[in-house]
């Protein structure tokens, strides 16, 4: 028996990654490598078959998604599945033949990228120059220190840990494929 797969791709590289800024849930694309990423990283998964999808309400996350699977050898339709609004009332598949032939993709925000609050749009040299090196490090990788107005890694878990729960790992356990591109 196969064993059950979950695949974590981070974004390609986006146009703030590119201009050393942070970005945390400022709604950027990719870059052109960061294209080119996405499109290298979904020929490594080509042949991995992929039962369902999950990505962050980012666009970084979602062009990395696509243009990954774009790549894949399967022959299935992805179709975005919403949970909730008129896209949810009006976007139902009521052909249980087409539904067979489709990946759902599901977008949540619990899976966006940690929020930096007031680093968001500045240059992390420039920040470490204002604050210091061991300040923005902390900022960055302590468990529990937020930026200002921003997300400490615990809070990042608390929204994220908790989703992965609920609405991914039963996919898992139920020996289905998945397929996370969110952040690193």
């Amino acid at each position: 028996m196969a064993k059950t797969k979950l695949i974590l791709m981070r974004h390609g590289e986006s146009v703030w990654n590119k201009k050393n800024l942070f970005t945390g849930w400022v709604d950027v694309p990719l870059s052109d490598k960061g294209i080119e990423e996405a499109i290298d990283g979904g020929k490594k998964i080509k042949d991995i078959p992929i039962d369902i999808i999950f990505m962050s309400t980012l666009i970084r996350a979602q062009m990395t998604g696509f243009l990954a699977m774009q790549q894949h050898t399967t022959t299935k339709t992805l179709v975005v599945n919403h949970e909730k609004g008129k896209l949810y009332d009006w976007g139902t598949i009521f052909n249980d033949k087409t539904k067979e032939d489709t990946i759902e993709v599901y977008f949540s925000w619990h899976l966006n990228e940690r929020m930096y609050g007031e680093l968001q749009g500045n240059n992390k040299d420039e920040m470490r120059a204002k604050f210091g090196k061991e300040q923005v490090h902390i900022w960055r990788r302590s468990f529990d220190v937020a930026p200002k107005n921003g997300e400490s890694l615990k809070m990042t878990a608390e929204r994220t840990i908790p989703y992965f729960e609920e609405k991914i790992l039963p996919h898992l356990d139920n020996n289905k494929n998945v397929f996370i591109a969110a952040h690193g």
